[in-house]
């Protein structure tokens, strides 16, 4: 049976997991967000490991080691169960969609997901879940059609501009967006006004600094991926022009 994969990537609040998650609804497929799994297995780290394991050089414990965390992945275990037609991220049963939003997961994750071992154990992961499914997944990630599934017969990455990005970070804080939704440029979801604007386009190019030029599957574009700007695009825009896509070369 052919691949039957959409691979969507980008850096963060791209708009990568709501327009997958709305890809996905509207071809009856099911959505995987990649992401939720890192975030799942770094919650594990913090609760079972210690908060402080990891930072080097301060003398705040021991390091976490690559095979203990893969270990405890296992055991846990940290798993993706379907839901729906969407994957829900569980840790030792419990579901933990809304827990690995926080602020303190977040801040370790890229520490977490640069881990090569790690990075492995999440892969055989992901193709587990998709080749169980009978229609077809929408996969969204950093590394999705360049590392994970490189044969996905359709791949996306999208972009946006630092200051957009930003607002769609801080309105999805605020309450007023369901997830990484474009914004079509609009400011009226932001918080603090430009002076946490500029902070959180900070953040967002950091991360973007450490996902691209990570030694294993750094944030890239795929060869063969549709690069998609969204900075003026609204949620609804995005996804059709995915859906399109996907008509166009995954018909049936």
């Amino acid at each position: 049976m052919s691949l039957r994969v959409i691979a969507i990537d980008g850096p963060a609040a791209s708009g990568k997991s709501s327009t997958a998650a709305l890809v996905a609804r509207r071809l009856g497929w099911a959505h995987l967000d990649s992401g939720a799994l890192y975030r799942a297995i770094t919650l594990a780290v913090l609760d079972n490991l210690g908060e402080t394991a990891g930072e080097r050089g301060k003398g705040k414990g021991k390091t976490w080691g690559a095979q203990h965390i893969v270990a405890l992945a296992e055991d846990l275990p940290v798993r993706l169960v379907l839901v729906d037609d969407a994957f829900r991220p569980e840790v030792a049963g419990v579901d933990v969609a809304q827990a690995i939003r926080s602020e303190r997961v977040t801040e370790r994750v890229s520490e977490i997901a640069a881990i090569p071992e790690v990075r492995h154990w999440v892969n055989v992961q992901q193709r587990e879940a998709v080749q169980d499914h009978p229609r077809g997944v929408v996969v969204d990630g950093r590394d999705i059609g360049t590392v994970v599934f490189p044969d996905a017969p359709l791949k996306v990455f999208l972009t946006a501009s630092p200051e957009e990005r930003a607002r769609r970070r801080l309105a999805e804080r605020g309450g007023s967006r369901g997830g990484e939704g474009g914004g079509g440029g609009g400011g009226e979801g932001e918080r603090g006004g430009e002076s946490e604007l500029r902070r959180e386009a900070e953040v967002l190019a950091a991360r973007d600094r450490a996902d691209s030029t990570r030694a294993v599957a750094p944030l890239r574009a795929a060869a063969d991926a549709v690069v998609l700007d969204t900075t003026r695009l609204s949620l609804e825009q995005q996804v059709q022009a995915v859906v399109a896509l996907a008509r166009e070369r995954l018909p049936g």
